[in-house]
């Protein structure tokens, strides 16, 4: 039978506060699955048209699955999230493009006409779980030279970065990080993150319960002058530092993508058309080159040029990876249309968990200006991947007409 593919919409999306890895981070005695629930339960209860036996899929990505976030999480979660019983769930694990991947995954189900609605998410919890937490890697990879040893350090493989791109300076790490803490500020200032936020209960042996309101890791007020003064943990005279790349971090997020023919059914908001998706693979050694490759396939796919797109949101896992995505495209480095809330090296970055908050970003920003039509969210990979996701905003006038 003649098949034809149906429109895939981002209906909402929502994430924890993001914590600092370690005993003294404020999830450290909170399990990583009850993150992600927690962000389940906010989304059905901000969606009171969306019956929860028309969730028909949750996908749920971690890097390290293992303890609380294994045991095929997505369906574990969608249990406790009180989903009924006949929804499904998997697991995902693209490193740290684990959330992107859980979307353009389910999207494809939608897309087919295989199910409506689903929720697709991640979550990563550095502080229980580093990653690479009881993996073996085959020696192989790097005894027959597939890959340099450095690849498998994503620090190092922001060292090479550098190396291979001289005009990526320090100097202009530190300088787009300071940015970057000072955007988060002031959009936490205008009150623009906060709508994204689900407060979670937090216990310590040492402090008691809590609540987590805001992000933890932000350091607003940075200057140049103090990320100059950080010790370049790996390399000798190296320039990543702590100051201009993401931090180690604990968080979850999830959202509702549905057809978009079943959100007006349903009478459910509609913040973004899904355009175009792509994943590809580069070097391992400079991982962090993976959104260019990615972003040029998802823009040729769409029949798009990079001056069509008004708005991005790229994850900083690295400030040197974010340049050298600017600089291939031409694009400043502190071009106004490039993470207006400022990005990882300020929110943090809890792996797996990152591409849906790149997305929730996104949207909030599509409403904002009805005059963009195109919006990209793009991260880097580990192991040599890049992954970029292009956007169409419901605001805009020719919303849905052919571009």
């Amino acid at each position: 039978m003649p098949r034809s593919l149906r429109e895939v919409v981002f209906v909402d999306g929502v994430r924890t506060p993001f914590g600092k890895a370690g005993p003294k981070g404020l999830y450290a005695e909170t399990r990583a699955d009850d993150l992600v629930i927690k962000c389940i339960r906010e989304l059905m209860r901000r969606n009171p048209n969306l019956p929860p036996e028309k969730v028909e899929e949750v996908a749920i990505a971690a890097t390290t699955q293992i303890g609380d976030q294994g045991l095929t999480l997505g369906r574990t979660a969608a249990l406790l999230s009180g989903l009924p019983k006949s929804t499904p769930g998997y697991s995902i694990d693209r490193m740290c493009a684990g959330a992107m991947t859980a979307v353009a995954s389910t999207a494809g189900q939608i897309a087919f006409g295989a199910i409506d609605v689903a929720i697709a998410g991640g979550v990563e919890h550095m502080g229980r779980h580093p990653m690479g937490e009881g993996v073996d890697p085959n020696p192989r990879i790097v005894a027959e030279q597939l890959v340099d040893p450095s690849a498998l350090v994503m620090g190092k493989t922001a060292e090479n970065l550098h190396d291979r791109f001289p005009q990526l300076t320090k100097e202009r790490s530190d300088a787009y990080a300071v940015a970057s803490q000072d955007k988060l500020a002031a959009a936490y200032a205008e009150g623009k993150i906060q709508p994204d936020l689900v407060s979670v209960a937090t216990r310590s042996a040492a402090k008691g319960y809590g609540l987590a309101v805001e992000d933890e890791p932000p350091r607003p007020g940075t200057t140049i002058e103090d990320l100059g003064a950080l010790k370049a943990p790996f390399r000798a005279h190296g320039r990543v530092t702590a100051g201009n790349a993401a931090g180690l971090n604990d968080g979850a997020t999830a959202c509702v993508l549905a057809a978009e023919e079943t959100a007006k059914e349903l009478g459910l908001p509609i913040k973004m058309r899904l355009v175009e998706f792509a994943f590809v693979g580069v070097e391992p050694e400079v991982m962090g080159i993976g959104p260019v490759p990615a972003a040029e396939k998802a823009l040729a796919k769409a029949g798009l040029r990079i001056e069509d797109i008004g708005l991005f949101e790229l994850n900083e896992a690295f400030a040197v990876q974010v340049l050298a995505f600017l600089d291939h495209f031409g694009i400043a480095d502190d071009d106004p249309r490039v993470n207006p809330y400022g990005g990882a090296i300020a929110t943090g970055h809890p792996l797996a968990s990152s591409g849906v908050r790149l997305m929730n970003q996104l949207a909030a920003q599509f409403a904002e200006q009805p005059q963009v039509r195109y919006g990209m969210t793009a991260m880097c990979i580990g192991l040599g991947m890049g992954g970029a996701v292009i956007w169409e905003n419901p605001h805009h006038a020719d919303y849905g007409k052919e571009g």
